[in-house]
Order: C-alpha cells, then structure tokens, then sequence
C-alpha cells in the first residue's frame, strides 16, 4: 500500500477540482441542435401551449408541420411553428 502526502493547499486545490468536475458532470446538457426540428416540449413553448392535445390538434389540422420517428418521437418544423404564428398574428391600431 502507498501512501501519498500533500500540503494543505494542494489538497484542497485537488479537492477543489474534484468537485468542479462533478458539477460540471451532472449539470443538464444542451440538447443537440437538429436543425429545424424541435421536440413535442419546444414546440408546445414555442406555441404557447401547455397540453398535448392542442400540440396533436394542430398537427390534425395540418397547422404545423412534423414527422413521426417512432409511436412515442414526434419532431416539428420550427419554421411551420414560426409561419402559423405569422398567420395568427393580430395587429391592433
């Protein structure tokens, strides 16, 4: 067995460091960027909405744009979400 032996302000350095790496560690990571594509989440921000129903209603009515990966991996077309706010847009005078 070795033993290994440090000053006061290495070990606490290499401490220091220690928790910086584990912070760092577990902190969220950015979601990828897929280009135009967004999440079932972002897009639902994106429109102001909070229920999926609404998300799955303007998908229905073809008001937005999306492909379907798998049965649960919905995409969206950030600039279909960006022409229907366009359209919905209300000017006052």
């Amino acid at each position: 067995m070795s033993v290994i032996c440090l000053e006061d302000d290495a070990f606490f350095a290499l401490i220091e460091t220690v928790v910086e790496r584990l912070k760092s560690d577990n902190e969220p990571k950015a979601p990828r960027d897929m280009g135009n594509w967004v999440s079932s989440k972002d897009a639902m921000d994106l429109l102001g909405i909070s229920s999926p129903n609404t998300l799955q209603k303007y998908r229905n009515e073809g008001w937005i744009e999306f492909t379907q990966l798998s049965a649960n991996k919905i995409l969206y077309d950030r600039r279909s979400i960006a022409k229907y706010l366009e359209k919905k847009k209300q000017r006052r005078l």
